[in-house]
């Protein structure tokens, strides 16, 4: 008897709790590394900061001279043939800064400069020079003995005019006009005088011509007995 009421009363005892169907058991914490962060918000930033400088650098711009007509060897610039523009910096390149451009009028250029050009140190020399083996003849052309709107800068050619034009220093040659009339090819005006009407003009244009020094006896030759004409010809590099 007393058996039976032990295993009625263990009937009615209660049943164990379970899970509840589709819940997870909590996962332990993820072990946080504060120090990892911190490294890699410093990488950023660092990262950030260098791709700024660049930029930074690259957008660093001087105001320097450049040339905006042609200027021959020997002569300075005016305020008519330069104007200022925008350049990168660049340390390793000589650049004029436009505000030195009062003392770089006082200055002579090397070699001629082309329109275009922007303006470097080396190109200017306080003593007025001349190219090896070039040299400077001055000539008096009277009216028709040059083309007009002759400029400093153009490029010509140089001729012997009148009677003797034709004749060459070969035995037989003859003839007022050919191949023989040429005695430069190519020259570059250097400086032309125009008559400001302060004094007596003679009504001859002076001009300076820049040649090789091996036509420099032909040309003056020519220029005494005032045989010489001018003509426009392509700009050469030579």
């Amino acid at each position: 008897m007393k058996v039976q009421e032990r295993t009625g009363a263990g009937n009615h005892r209660s049943p164990v709790p379970t899970q509840p169907a589709g819940e997870r058991l909590p996962s332990p914490p993820r072990e946080r590394k504060p120090a990892l962060a911190a490294l890699a918000v410093l990488l950023i930033l660092v990262g950030a900061l260098g791709a700024t400088v660049l930029v930074l650098r690259a957008g660093e711009r001087i105001e320097v001279v450049k040339i905006t007509e042609e200027i021959p060897a020997g002569k300075s610039v005016s305020d008519s043939t330069m104007t200022s523009v925008m350049v990168a910096d660049d340390p390793s390149i000589a650049y004029v800064p436009w505000e030195q451009k009062e003392g770089l009028k006082k200055l002579q250029a090397k070699n001629t400069l082309v329109a275009g050009t922007i303006a470097i140190g080396q190109m200017f020399s306080d003593k007025a020079g001349l190219p090896e083996g070039k040299a400077f003849v001055g000539l008096s052309l009277k009216e028709g003995q040059y083309p007009a709107g002759l400029k400093i800068g153009d490029s010509v050619a140089a001729y012997r005019v009148g009677d003797d034009a034709g004749k060459s220093n070969q035995p037989g040659s003859s003839g007022s006009s050919g191949a023989n009339a040429l005695i430069v090819q190519s020259a570059k005006v250097n400086d032309i005088v125009k008559d400001t009407g302060d004094t007596i003009s003679s009504g001859n244009l002076p001009v300076t011509v820049m040649v090789s020094s091996s036509e420099v006896a032909a040309l003056t030759q020519a220029a005494s007995a005032g045989q010489v004409a001018l003509v426009l010809v392509p700009s050469s590099s030579s």
